[in-house]
């Protein structure tokens, strides 16, 4: 039972810290993306659409 309690009073401080290095990476702009934006037109581009011909050229008659 004591077990739980030492692996609860680690795990609140150390749910902490990531929470704090969270924060302050969003705060600095670690997750802003310059980048993309940048190329987003020369990725954009559409799929081409094919035509199936439905037409049979070996039937039999």
């Amino acid at each position: 039972m004591s077990a739980i309690y030492i692996l609860i009073g680690i795990s609140i401080p150390v749910a902490a810290g990531f929470l704090i290095a969270f924060l302050y990476a969003a705060k600095n702009g670690q997750f802003d993306d310059d980048y993309t934006p940048s190329i987003r037109m020369l990725m954009d581009d559409p799929k081409p659409e094919t035509k199936s011909d439905n037409t049979t050229t070996n039937q039999k008659v």
